[in-house]
C-alpha cells in the first residue's frame, strides 16, 4: 500500500489534500488561537446566554488557575459530568490546559457505571451537575474522588432566566440542593475567585489528554487514551475534509451530540472551536428546542446521529420553522439508511453524508465526501488515514478488494492503547494498526462498506446474517420510521431473525405484512421471522440504538422473565 498517496484519494473532493502537516500543540491552544484572532465573536450561546471567544478564554484560564490552586496536576484524572452546557466546554478545556486527564462522564449514568468510570480512571477530582449530587454523593466515598466541584444551569443564564430557572427545575422535579457541610466546591465561585493567570505547564503532544471511555455496550466501558496530537490531527483532518463546505469564523454549529462522547466531543465541540464557530449548546435531544435553535440563529452545521435526522424529518412541526440555513451535516455512530439522507436533504437543501469512527480513533477516520454519496458506504479514509480489511480469523491476511473481513485502521488519530488494559492493546493494536471489530469490504473506489460488528453477526441454520442488511431493506418500507435487526435465541436454528420496528405516526402494519415485503427484497435465510412493533427504541445518549438491550429483553421474555414489550 502506497502509505505517501493511497489509491484512494481519487475519490477526494476537490482540493483536498491527502496529507498534512500537523503543529506540535496542545489541544487548548486552538482556543487560545480563536480567542486571538476572534476576541469578539460568539463562541458558545445557551438559553440566549451568550460568551464570546475572549469571555470562553478567560473563563478557562481562571479555571485553570483555580484547579492548580486546588492541587490539581499535569496527569491528574478529572471527571466531567455535565451535560452540553457552557461549563462543559470551560471545564473541558481548563483541565486539559494545566496537563491534567479529562474523563466525560454520561450525566445520565447509574450509580454503578459512575462508580466504574471513576475507579477505573482513578479520578481524583469530579466536576458535576447539581442536579446529580444525590447520586455523586452516594457514590463518590467508595471512589478515588477527593474533590468534588458542582455548577448549575442557572450559573450561567441570562438574566432573567437565572431567576426564574430554579423555580421551574423545581417544579420538573430536577432540583437537587446540596447539603451543606459537604464540602462541595461552587465552580462559579471558584472561577470567580481566581486570576486569568493559567499554570505555565510543560505540555507535549504525545501527553495524555483525555480517557474517552467506550459505550459500554459489551460489558464494562474501557478508556481509550487520547493524546493531544490525536484530538488535534482529528480537527485538521476534519477542516481539511470540509475546507469546501465551511468558512473560518462564520459557522453555527447545532451542538446536540454530547459532549462527553467522542463525536460531540471532537465533531462539534473541538471541530467549532478550531474553526471560531458559535457553537448552539442544547443540553439534551428535544426536537423542539433544535428546530427552535436552528431557525433562530441560522444553524450552518448540524453533525447528529440518523435517529436525530429521521426525527427532523418526520416532524409535523417542521413547516413551523426555516432550517434551510444548514449546508453540512455528518452523520455517524450509525448507519444512515439512504431513504433519510434524501429526504432531509429535500427538506434542508444541505448536504447530508455518512461517516465513521470509533472512541478509539479519536473518532473519525473515514467520510463520504460532501459532493458526493456511495450507497451503503461509509466513504474513505480521511487525510493521514490508512485502511485495510484483514481476515476475520486471524487477521493477518489481507484481503482483496471486494472481499469482506474486518476494517483495520491507522493513523495520527489513534489511541496510544486502553487504559489499563495490556491484554486488550495486544489484541485490537498490532504494528499501529487499530482492529476495529467491523466487518467490512472496500471498493475499487476507497469506498468502505460495512457488514456489522463482528458481535452482531447472526447464525441461523449455519447462515451468516449481517442485521445492517436486513434494516437498510426494512428502512425502505413507506410505514416504517425505525428499525432494529437482532439475532434472539431459537431452540432449531441456534439463532433467528427478529425485527423491532416503530411505525411512523398514524400507520399501522402486520407481521406478515413486514416479512412479505422482506421476501421480496432478501434470500429466504434473511428474512425476519419474528416482527414485534414497538413505540419507541432504546437508545444511547448520542441515539444509538441499543441492540443488544432487544435481545437481552428477548432472553428474558422467553425465560418467563416477564420483561413487557412496548
Amino acid at each position: 500500500m502506497n502509505e505517501g498517496k493511497p489509491f484512494w484519494t481519487k475519490s477526494y473532493p476537490a482540493g483536498v489534500r491527502p496529507n498534512l502537516e500537523y503543529p506540535e500543540i496542545p489541544l487548548p491552544a486552538i482556543l487560545d488561537q480563536a480567542a486571538g484572532e476572534y476576541p469578539g465573536r460568539t463562541a458558545t450561546i445557551f438559553m440566549g446566554g451568550k460568551l464570546t471567544y475572549s469571555g470562553l478564554k478567560d473563563q478557562v484560564d481562571r479555571l485553570a488557575r483555580a484547579l492548580a490552586d486546588l492541587g490539581v496536576k499535569k496527569g491528574d484524572r478529572v471527571g466531567l459530568m455535565l451535560p452540553n452546557i457552557p461549563q462543559e466546554v470551560i471545564s473541558y478545556y481548563a483541565v486539559l490546559k494545566i496537563g491534567a486527564v479529562g474523563v466525560g462522564i454520561n450525566p445520565m449514568y447509574t450509580e454503578r457505571e459512575l462508580s466504574h468510570q471513576l475507579r477505573d480512571s482513578g479520578a481524583e477530582t469530579l466536576i458535576f451537575l447539581d442536579q446529580l449530587a444525590p447520586k455523586v454523593l452516594k457514590t463518590a466515598p467508595d471512589t478515588p474522588v477527593r474533590r468534588l466541584i458542582a455548577t448549575g444551569i442557572k450559573d450561567y443564564l441570562p438574566f432573567p432566566k437565572n431567576l426564574l430557572y430554579p423555580i421551574k427545575a423545581r417544579k420538573a422535579g430536577q432540583w437537587a440542593e446540596i447539603p451543606a457541610g459537604s464540602g462541595v466546591l461552587n465552580l462559579k465561585q471558584i472561577i470567580a475567585g481566581a486570576a486569568p493567570n493559567p499554570p505555565k505547564v510543560d505540555l507535549k503532544p504525545e501527553d495524555l489528554a483525555v480517557l474517552q471511555y467506550t459505550g459500554g455496550t459489551t460489558g464494562l466501558s474501557k478508556g481509550a487514551m487520547l493524546t493531544h496530537r490525536n484530538l488535534v490531527a482529528n480537527v485538521l483532518q476534519l477542516t481539511e475534509w470540509s475546507k469546501n463546505e465551511i468558512e473560518k469564523g462564520k459557522e453555527v454549529i447545532i451542538s446536540v451530540l454530547p459532549f462527553f462522547h467522542s463525536f460531540g466531543m471532537t465533531v462539534c465541540m473541538n471541530f467549532g472551536i478550531y474553526n471560531a464557530a458559535t457553537l448552539v449548546l442544547i443540553p439534551r435531544f428535544d426536537l423542539k428546542m433544535v428546530l427552535e435553535n436552528i431557525h433562530k440563529y441560522r444553524g450552518t452545521l448540524f453533525p447528529g446521529t440518523p435517529t436525530i435526522y429521521v426525527a427532523v424529518i418526520s416532524s409535523p412541526e417542521l413547516k413551523n420553522y426555516n432550517i434551510s440555513s444548514l449546508k453540512a451535516c455528518l452523520s455517524g455512530a450509525a448507519p444512515l439508511p439512504l431513504e433519510v439522507q434524501l429526504k432531509f436533504q429535500e427538506l434542508t437543501g444541505g448536504k447530508l453524508v455518512e461517516g465513521y469512527g470509533l472512541s478509539e480513533t479519536s473518532p473519525v477516520t473515514h467520510s463520504n465526501p460532501f459532493d458526493a454519496r456511495a450507497e451503503g458506504s461509509i466513504g474513505v479514509p480521511l487525510p493521514d488515514t490508512l485502511c485495510r480489511i484483514m481476515d476475520i480469523e486471524t487477521g493477518e491476511k489481507e484481503m482483496p478488494l471486494g472481499e469482506t473481513g474486518e476494517i483495520c485502521v491507522k493513523g495520527p488519530q489513534v489511541m496510544k492503547g486502553y487504559w489499563n488494559r495490556p491484554e486488550e492493546n495486544a489484541r485490537v493494536l498490532r504494528d499501529g494498526w487499530f482492529y476495529t471489530g467491523d466487518i467490512g469490504r472496500m471498493d475499487e473506489r476507497g469506498m468502505t462498506f460495512i457488514v456489522d460488528r463482528k458481535k452482531d453477526l447472526i447464525i441461523a441454520g449455519g447462515y451468516n446474517i449481517y442485521p445492517r442488511e436486513v434494516e437498510e431493506v426494512l428502512y425502505e418500507h413507506p410505514k416504517i420510521q425505525e428499525v432494529s435487526v437482532a439475532g434472539v435465541p431459537d431452540p432449531y436454528r441456534g439463532e433467528t431473525v427478529k425485527a423491532f420496528i416503530v411505525l411512523k405516526e398514524g400507520e399501522t402494519a402486520t407481521d406478515q405484512e413486514i416479512i412479505s415485503f422482506c421476501k421480496e427484497r432478501l434470500a429466504a435465510y434473511k428474512v425476519p421471522k419474528m416482527v414485534e412493533f414497538r413505540s419507541e427504541l432504546p437508545k444511547t445518549m448520542v441515539g444509538k440504538i441499543l441492540r443488544r438491550v432487544l435481545v437481552e429483553e428477548e432472553i428474558n421474555k422467553q425465560k418467563g422473565g416477564g420483561q413487557q414489550q412496548n
